[in-house]
């Protein structure tokens, strides 16, 4: 088995690297202490498992090329840190670079649906999850209907999910990445790759260029395998030439938290009949996430497919939304906890490529946000695992041909079920459809299960039910349709 190349600089940088050291607490929050801002837990300065690390990739006084890791991911939310914990569990030398320091927060609904908490306990992060708020299903209202689903079983996927900030998620998953043998260095951006320089390795990447914020010095981080983790923005991506193809939905979201007296009602609550200050449906939905903290997570999710949404406002939507909110939630919507924050999502698999020569990416910096409901983090920590596996695979037969499976395996697992959600998405866009499909839909309960199994990806491959039926006929003709005509135009 010939060993990986050691790849050679094009532009190397030799600036001086900062030691720092990287906490790792093993103390859960008990339901009686957690507080309602997510509070420090790489931070500290004396701990017995603290692991020491250097804002650059080798010790000080060494050349640049000394010390060249097996991986490296830019960027330490859901996608990278999943990648980086079954990497290391693989017995790779990982090393992972991430722009804030922990706990940092995002624009989330905070949910953790079923196929999400799978991917935790998988890690070993069951007993983790158990402080937090779990619920048992969704409540729909619309069209003054109401409905409680809970989550369907499951030979696979539990049927219960949990609500944790994801200040408070992050932070925990990339701690147990960092249990597992991951180097993490936080507040430190990659700021462009560095491409290998040798005969035969055209598009390879030797590494990146990384800076260390709080000492503002800049260092070179070596490795044989690059993995793309920086969110939907991803600009290391657009550095490696990714893109959005913007024939696919995009999402948009926006939320807030507002104190409650229902901040552990047992279900999350989704308001399918959405309108803006004019009565207008808009084609999105809103949520209501219980945290438990005393705390409920309140937002907006609209898709790009909706033919006015560039002049949708989201902060006016959000104030009308809160307004609207059912009594029982007993929120003052003038005293939101913080400001509404909002972002952009690319969903549906729309960016690529996904591979390089040596690299992959995962998460959302690769689009892999569902399109039926916005989530995504589940196929952030499914994508990290499997470029896991196949960078731990090419880097013990030192085959990095292994790597070009990647966008075949992501078709093969989300490709079809993407196109279908993908022409929902385009159906629903249109303000009148989706007032009537809401209007039909709320009418049975039995219809709402089956779309609650669909739309949350919690089919059953091996029980033929009545969603998998429905399911299986729509996707057996969407399978046949151009792509051309599930795409929503530019957005």
């Amino acid at each position: 088995m010939a060993p990986p190349r050691t790849p050679t600089l094009r532009t190397p940088s030799t600036t001086p690297t900062t030691w720092t050291c990287t906490a790792t607490s093993t103390r859960r929050p008990s339901r009686r202490t957690r507080s309602r801002s997510c509070s420090p837990r790489f931070r500290a300065t004396t701990t017995s498992r603290a692991r020491c690390a250097h804002s650059g990739a080798h010790p000080p006084g060494e050349p640049v090329s000394a010390h060249v890791h097996d991986l490296l991911i830019v960027g330490g939310g859901p996608a990278g840190a999943a990648t980086a914990y079954w990497a290391a569990r693989a017995g790779l030398d990982v090393v992972v670079v991430e722009k804030k320091a922990f706990p940092r927060d995002k624009t989330c609904g905070d949910g953790l649906t079923p196929r999400a908490v799978h991917q935790l306990e998988e890690m070993g992060l069951a007993a983790t999850l158990e402080p937090y708020h779990r619920f048992s299903g969704l409540r729909t209202i619309a069209h003054g209907r109401t409905l409680e689903m809970a989550w369907p079983n499951h030979p696979v996927y539990p049927s219960h999910g949990y609500v944790v900030r994801r200040c408070d998620l992050d932070a925990l998953v990339a701690e147990h990445a960092v249990s597992a043998g991951a180097v993490l260095h936080q507040a430190t951006e990659a700021l462009r790759p560095v491409e290998a320089d040798g005969e035969g390795e055209a598009g390879r990447l030797a590494g990146a260029v990384v800076r260390d914020k709080d000492s503002d010095t800049e260092s070179t981080i070596l490795a044989r395998y690059v993995v793309v983790a920086d969110g939907a923005n991803s600009r290391f991506g657009r550095a490696l030439g990714t893109s959005r193809d913007r024939g696919y939905p995009m999402g948009m979201a926006i939320r807030t938290y507002y104190e409650s007296p229902a901040h552990d009602d047992p279900w999350i609550e989704s308001a399918l009949d959405v309108r803006d200050r004019q009565g207008n449906a808009m084609p999105g939905y809103g949520w209501i996430f219980p945290v438990g903290n005393g705390t409920i997570n309140v937002g907006i999710g609209l898709l790009s497919t909706f033919r006015d949404y560039k002049e949708v406002n989201t902060s006016h939507l959000m104030e009308e939304f809160a307004h609207s909110l059912p009594d029982h939630w007993g929120i003052d919507p003038s005293r939101p906890v913080q400001p509404p924050t909002g972002g952009r999502l690319p969903m549906a698999g729309s960016v690529g490529p996904k591979a390089g020569p040596n690299w992959l990416v995962v998460g959302d910096a690769a689009g892999s946000v569902n399109p039926f409901n916005g989530e995504g983090i589940d196929y952030a920590y499914e994508t990290g695992r499997l470029a896991a596996g196949l960078v731990a695979e090419a880097a013990a037969r030192g085959d990095d041909a292994v790597l070009t499976r990647y966008p075949g395996m992501l078709e093969e697992e989300y490709g079809l079920y993407f196109k279908v959600a993908s022409l929902f998405a385009k159906v629903i866009g249109n303000p009148v459809l989706i007032r009537e499909l809401t209007r039909v839909g709320m009418r049975s309960k039995p219809l709402m299960e089956w779309a609650l199994r669909v739309m949350a990806n919690l089919l059953r491959e091996e029980e033929r039910g009545a969603a998998e039926a429905a399911y299986g006929a729509i996707a057996t003709v969407v399978r046949l349709v151009p792509d051309r005509f599930t795409k929503v135009g530019a957005a």
